[in-house]
């Protein structure tokens, strides 16, 4: 009979890089706040007279911070995952910063607001260019339409693999639920041979 001592000991769970990317105020900051369950670290500045020329308020007139380099929290998804969750900055001025955030990262949600769809592009176009697993996150703002993710798949001339999920970054289930998206998706993609580029 085997007794509890010569079980083996448990390993420790397996760790993952994720970015949480978009345009400007889409939601990156909520949602990493939103699934955290530690306290989110958190790069935020005001914004400032300074900027109105750079920064394209459309849409986003209540916005009064940005973030200027990334967020920082952490998801457990199961004893055997964690999420390590790195939100980019938005703003164009701030994309060098990208290249470092995702170096080893298994893959990225790329937060899309339908109300200013265009902004999504640069995130869909580095990931896309990079070979990096991504799934879209449509943020349903409170009066903003709501559009099926087919159409929104084809607005952003997604493939056809690529998860689109509406979400709501406010509500750590909705976020949770984006997040296991990517996973599975990227985990579903290690498994087949890497597609020739677009």
């Amino acid at each position: 009979m085997r007794s509890d001592s010569d079980a083996p000991p448990p390993s420790d769970p397996i760790a993952l890089k994720i970015l949480v990317a978009g345009g400007f105020g889409v939601g990156k900051t909520t949602m990493v706040g939103a699934v955290s369950e530690i306290k989110t670290l958190r790069t935020e500045e005001l914004l400032t007279e300074a900027g109105r020329p750079v920064d394209d308020l459309h849409g986003v007139e209540q916005k009064r911070s940005t973030t200027v380099a990334m967020d920082f929290g952490r998801i457990t998804l199961s004893e055997r995952l964690v999420l390590y969750l790195f939100g980019t900055p938005g703003q164009e001025r701030f994309w060098f910063l990208w290249d470092e955030l995702a170096r080893g990262a298994l893959g990225a949600v790329v937060l899309a607001d339908t109300r200013r769809l265009t902004d999504s592009f640069a995130a869909v176009d580095y990931f896309e260019h990079r070979r990096l697993p991504f799934a879209v996150a449509v943020n349903c703002f409170e009066g903003a339409e709501r559009h099926p993710p087919e159409t929104v798949r084809q607005a952003l001339d997604l493939d056809a693999d690529v998860p689109v999920v509406l979400c709501d970054a406010r509500q750590r289930s909705s976020a949770r639920n984006a997040l296991v998206a990517l996973v599975e998706h990227a985990l579903s993609r290690s498994a087949r041979p890497d597609p020739a580029p677009r």
